[in-house]
């Protein structure tokens, strides 16, 4: 077993309050018992049997993938504010060819969880049917949807501010002296895809003053994958783009490809921003400028919201906007001196 010096000075308490909370004595305060739990994680000890709590109950939280590194974020942040509320967390993921949404809530129901988090989930498709929360709102199963506003269900909703994301993005862009930017998004069906488009268009016809018609020229739809990045900065950079705003920092990494691929250097001639400031997305070549989502408060807001309704407090069934935040690095960079002729979709370039 670790000394007690060693955990005291991993938890930064002292001494005298590490003993308390091994032994389960009273006149410790939260922060420090959980600062010396923590510790011994930290320093890979098993807790003694008198601090494993009794779980309160089964919390289902289903994400889509793990591949892009901002929902392992929010599984962490959400698994570890459920287990501060003694819920224990059953984590579900999907691929494709795997098991569904519908099929992973049918489980979760047969294990009797008390409550549901879906992060991205389907009620962030327009296009998707969203009788299957209705019906487990109906049922009096407490649910936070996170990321995807869907109209007429009943819950809360956790969402970052897409439209200001973009508005953030552009107008960094703007400053630099870009005036040929593009924006490379996902499918237009789900929420926070439409959310960056509108943001991104409004922002163009404010700073720029393109109409909206020439605004969503410069709007290229891919996947929200490495490989849709790059096609999309592809075309962009082909119609004389230097600069892309991307919807994920995943398609930003695709972006910066793309634009090699070109002959572009990032960012002396082509400026890349992405989205979500992922785990390590601060470490890759060119560091990426990025607009910041609040995974932390997003995810605290989901579990104190889950928890409530699990206790029959009512919670409002309304949508909390969260604002995002932009991250300068070095992904982005003054327009090139000489840029080509400004021209819209379609249009020749003046000579």
């Amino acid at each position: 077993m670790a000394t007690l010096a060693q955990i005291a000075t991993s938890a930064g308490v002292s001494e005298a309050t590490v003993s308390r909370v091994l032994n389960d004595k009273p006149g410790v305060s939260d922060a420090a018992r959980q600062a010396v739990l923590t510790a011994l994680d930290v320093l890979g000890y098993e807790r003694p049997a008198k601090l494993r709590r009794r779980s309160a109950g089964l919390v289902g939280l289903v994400v889509p993938e793990l591949v892009n590194p901002i929902f392992p974020a929010f599984a962490q942040v959400i698994e570890d504010a459920l287990a501060r509320r003694r819920f224990t967390p059953v984590l579900c993921t999907q691929a494709p060819g795997g098991i569904s949404e519908d099929e992973y809530v049918e489980s979760l129901l047969d294990h009797g969880v008390a409550g549901i988090i879906f992060v991205s989930g389907r009620h962030a498709d327009t296009t998707a049917d969203h009788e299957r929360y209705r019906t487990l709102l109906d049922r009096g199963m407490p649910v936070v949807l996170v990321n995807g506003y869907a109209e007429g269900l009943a819950a809360p909703f956790v969402s970052v501010d897409d439209r200001e994301a973009a508005e953030l993005a552009v107008s960094h862009l703007v400053q630099l002296g870009h005036r040929r930017i593009g924006l490379a998004t996902g499918p237009a069906r789900y929420v926070p895809s439409a959310r960056k488009r509108a943001g991104f268009v409004a922002a163009l016809e404010t700073h720029l003053g393109l109409s909206r018609k020439e605004a969503e020229s410069w709007i290229a739809d891919s996947l929200f994958t490495v490989e849709g990045g790059a096609a999309a900065t592809r075309q962009l950079a082909a119609r004389g783009a230097t600069a892309v705003v991307c919807a994920s920092d995943i398609m930003a990494l695709g972006a910066i490809r793309g634009a090699r691929e070109l002959g572009l250097r990032v960012p002396e001639d082509f400026s890349v921003v992405g989205f979500d400031d992922s785990l390590l997305i601060a470490f890759v070549d060119p560091p990426l400028t990025t607009v910041r989502q609040p995974v932390a408060a997003m995810g605290a807001a989901a579990v104190s919201a889950l928890v409530d309704a699990i206790s029959g407090q009512p919670v409002p069934a309304m949508e909390y906007m969260f604002r995002p935040e932009l991250v300068l690095r070095s992904s982005t960079g003054p327009a090139p001196l000489e840029q080509r002729p400004f021209r819209a979709a379609g249009r020749p370039a003046a000579r």
